[in-house]
């Protein structure tokens, strides 16, 4: 079961903002492949990629949101450029992992397509794609939600992409891969991540409530884990929600009130008292 972030007190230091709080979501992302969660079989491509010496030079991860494509590229970034590495089973405790981890490596560089989609965003990069890395072995791009970028970019893009330097490496991240033009998908190698499974998403929120020092009913974890529809970082956002609403033990109740929500069993009641013409009674279930 992946942990908050390995070696706590170190990270933390770069990753707290200035209020000295970490979000859960950013507090417990994985840092390592084995350590993803419902995204096994990109887990094991990828690792075979670098064990076997086969790692292409465009990627793109596909999916819904809050599954962990941008989570995949920085850690397969990591795993390629590690000092140790390539490996699978990046150190971790290294500059290039610490500082790939909170954001901070001037060789792995992330890009939001959605507000750096035009083509003299992508001319920059073209300019800077022939530098070589300072330190790292590859200069990586993530490019997040690139299927923003506009027709010009994207034509701009494919000409590093047909003749890429050997020192670069691309990841793409989209929830939209439809959008993206295929003479652009025909030259990355597609991985399309999966929404986690409930029984997934339920076990680890249960794993960061112990963690926090908290307790929750296995109801309540069960709504918002089903509230999340396979999106584990809208389950931890609103786990996040939960924990600053109650300042105690965790119940089903406490989920209906932050979301608005009326219990099923409250709804069943009042179908009841309906199907017996019980008007008193059914206005009763409304008011409670």
């Amino acid at each position: 079961m992946a942990g908050p972030l390995e070696n706590q007190d170190e990270l933390n230091h770069d990753v707290t903002g200035k209020d000295g709080y970490v979000v859960v979501a950013r507090r417990y992302r994985p840092q390592s492949f084995e350590e993803l969660i419902g995204q096994s079989h990109v887990q094991k491509a990828l690792g075979n990629a670098i064990e076997t010496g086969r790692v292409g030079h465009a990627y793109l991860f596909a999916g819904p949101r809050g599954v962990g494509k941008t989570t995949t590229a920085r850690i397969f970034a990591k795993a390629l450029n590690c000092t140790t590495g390539p490996t699978i089973q990046p150190c971790q405790t290294c500059d290039i992992c610490r500082m790939i981890s909170t954001g901070e490596d001037m060789d792995v560089i992330e890009i939001d397509g959605a507000s750096n989609n035009g083509i003299d965003e992508i001319r920059t990069l073209r300019k800077n794609v022939s530098v070589m890395a300072s330190r790292c072995r590859y200069k990586v791009y993530i490019i997040d939600e690139v299927h923003m970028l506009s027709r010009q970019a994207f034509n701009g893009l494919l000409k590093t992409l047909e003749e890429p330097p050997e020192h670069v490496k691309f990841m793409f991240c989209t929830t939209d891969p439809d959008k993206i033009p295929i003479t652009v998908l025909s030259r990355c190698q597609r991985f399309d991540l999966l929404p986690v499974t409930h029984d997934k998403i339920q076990d680890r929120l249960q794993f960061i409530v112990v963690s926090e020092g908290r307790s929750a009913d296995e109801s309540a974890l069960d709504l918002v884990a089903r509230r999340a529809h396979g999106s584990m970082r809208d389950s931890q956002s609103l786990l996040e929600q939960l924990m600053a609403f109650c300042t105690g033990h965790i119940t089903v109740d406490d989920v209906h009130r932050l979301l608005g929500t009326t219990p099923s069993g409250r709804i069943l009641d009042l179908l009841e008292h309906l199907s017996r013409r019980d008007a008193a009674g059914a206005i009763g279930c409304l008011h409670e």
